[in-house]
């Protein structure tokens, strides 16, 4: 085999290989033995079959067999004779497929990843935020409860519907004149001042009597999550029913049985422990967040422009998906298109680089994804897709890349708890809305 290198910049290398024919030839014979020995052929002994019929019957796919084979086998010889690590697939383009008498020869183009040093970490001091589940958050998820089992009794007396009441109403939603999907509904009891419907919905009921009819005007937001409505003005033709007010249940163990609960003291153990779940997970990743901010700045190498490109495609196609939907913040909303996507490119590339450093890290230090860990990975994945359990992990056997895709977030994390037992922590207590706060990652 002859490498001829004709590429190496920055990141990029390529090669031409050349496999001489008498190679091939040699490869190419001693298969066809192979193929000669366990064919059968009506009228030949197993083994009796002429080569000369052999060939003709079988050389096309022994060759395109055989020609995968060795340029797989050739590459992969490459890369380890060239020490190098490519960054994404090898791409491969024949030049001449060594038919007849004529060397097998084809170019090999490809990225590969830069040398990273691990930069010192002993100096890295981290700050991990906690908070503690106060009495006022159980008593407000308790109360919360209470209100969703909460009963609606009639009210008799002929008035209108004031602050506080509930109205049971039908009502059409229309967009220039049509109906829209979601917009009609039959006996819906609205609180009037109350929340979860658009703003200016509830309020406009006030007054409404049982009985009477009514059109409002209303405009959903401009970030609702249907695209087609967001920012409209839709009008709604309501049909008042029946006056109603709200009866909450008593807090006591009646109200945690109703729950499938044994009692109210389970119901605040359940809480509490929900609540301190959720706490830890916010604790995990703003600690994690820090530790990466402080990663950042030691990226200093470059990184490979295709897994740049592949992480930029997923970010974007989340961005054009939240445009669709109407969800994108406000921030984002005020950019132009060549400023947004210069900003995802920064954050792609970040993200690649600290990828890449934590990879390295991974590897240095030896750190690896048990068989267990992917196999309990495997289980959470199948378990999303009920009934379907035995075909996720026959997906997972019949695809390799896939299970990469699985063990790279678990070495990512054991790399973080690795880097975060090294740095100097320092606990802080936060309320919860502080430990909330998410800030947005330094680029």
């Amino acid at each position: 085999m002859q490498v001829t290198p004709t590429l190496n910049e920055g990141l990029k290398r390529a090669f031409t290989v050349v496999v001489p024919s008498a190679d091939l030839q040699t490869r190419r014979n001693a298969r066809l033995a192979e193929v000669a020995r366990d064919v059968k052929l009506p009228g030949f002994r197993p083994g009796k079959v002429p080569a000369s019929l052999v060939k003709q019957r079988y050389g096309a796919s022994v060759n395109a067999e055989l020609l995968e084979q060795i340029v797989n086998d050739a590459t992969t010889k490459l890369m380890q004779e060239q020490n190098l690590r490519p960054a994404n697939q090898p791409k491969v383009d024949l030049v001449s497929a060594g038919e007849g008498d004529a060397d097998l020869e084809f170019k090999v183009e490809m990225e590969v990843l830069p040398e990273i040093e691990v930069p010192d970490l002993s100096g890295l001091k981290l700050t991990r935020l906690t908070a503690k589940v106060s009495d006022e958050t159980i008593d407000k998820a308790i109360a919360d409860l209470a209100r969703r089992s909460r009963k609606f009794e009639t009210i008799e007396e002929d008035r209108a519907a004031a602050h506080g009441d509930v109205i049971c109403v039908d009502f059409v939603g229309k967009l220039d004149g049509t109906p829209f999907d979601g917009g009609t509904a039959d006996d819906v009891n609205v609180e009037i001042g109350g929340e979860g419907f658009i703003p200016g919905f509830a309020e406009q009921m006030e007054g409404l009597k049982a009985g009477e009819d009514r059109t409002i005007t209303v405009t959903f937001p401009a970030d609702y999550q249907a695209a087609e409505l967001a920012g409209k003005e839709v009008t709604f033709e309501v049909k008042a029913k029946s006056l109603k007010k709200a009866v909450d249940p008593a807090i006591d163990d009646e109200l945690a049985k109703s729950v499938g609960l044994e009692n109210l003291e389970q119901a605040r153990k359940l809480i509490t422990e929900q609540a301190e779940g959720e706490y830890r997970q916010l604790t995990r990743l703003r600690i994690k967040r820090e530790l990466l901010d402080a990663l950042s700045d030691k990226t200093a190498f470059e990184a490979p422009a295709s897994m740049v490109d592949a992480e930029f495609s997923q970010i974007w196609a989340r961005v054009e998906e939240d445009r669709k939907a109407g969800r994108m913040d406000e921030e984002d909303a005020g950019k132009d298109e060549d400023t947004l996507r210069a900003d995802y490119r920064r954050i792609a590339e970040r993200r690649v680089k600290l990828g890449l450093l934590l990879a390295e890290i991974g590897r240095k230090q030896e750190i690896q994804v048990s068989r267990e860990e992917l196999l309990g990975a495997m289980q959470q994945e199948a378990q999303r897709y009920p009934g379907q359990e035995q075909m996720v992990f026959e997906f997972f056997s019949k695809n390799p890349q896939a299970v990469e895709g699985l063990r790279g977030p678990i070495l990512e994390n054991k790399v973080v708890d690795y880097l975060i037992e090294l740095a100097d922590v320092t606990d802080k207590e936060v309320t919860p809305e502080e430990l909330a706060e998410i800030p947005p990652a330094e680029l």
